[in-house]
């Protein structure tokens, strides 16, 4: 006798599903790492709100200000987004991660100096859309903040 181990088709769904809202979590920060702030609109959704450190707001247009505003004068920003926890209901999901964020300023030599590190527990929500899945919700918790004092 054998058994049907075969992955139904909603378990496949939901795999795709997983697959692309740990995607979107990976977008998130390559969107505030490279800059792209006029590139929300493949992030977030059109009434969005985002409740940070460094503001709320609601909106994609004022979210991307926000970005702009909070990571555009540093040299360099690295975003680390890592154990991501993802629950899936139809057309919704609720996200939490944990996110290291090093932030930069150049040196007179051009290269990339560490200003400050932060750690910060993310949560999330998302919803299935005609382009995607896409943040509908985000909300940071600063855990920590480790500043980098160089030796003169």
């Amino acid at each position: 006798m054998s058994v049907d181990t075969a992955p139904t088709n909603t378990q496949l769904s939901e795999l795709l599903d997983r697959a692309a809202l740990s995607d979107l979590l990976s977008r998130h920060g390559r969107w505030l790492d490279e800059k792209r702030f006029d590139e929300a609109r493949s992030i977030f959704t059109e009434d969005a709100t985002v409740v940070v450190g460094s503001g709320e707001v609601t909106g994609v247009d004022q979210i991307a200000a926000l970005a702009l505003r909070s990571h555009g004068d540093y040299a360099f920003t690295h975003h680390l987004t890592t154990n991501a926890l993802i629950d899936i209901s139809g057309d919704r999901a609720e996200l939490t991660a944990q996110q290291l964020a090093v932030f930069c300023r150049t040196e007179s030599e051009g290269l990339p100096r560490p200003e400050f590190t932060v750690g910060e527990r993310y949560r999330m929500s998302a919803v299935r859309t005609g382009q995607g899945w896409r943040l509908s919700h985000v909300e940071g918790d600063r855990l920590w903040r480790r500043e980098h004092h160089v030796p003169a």
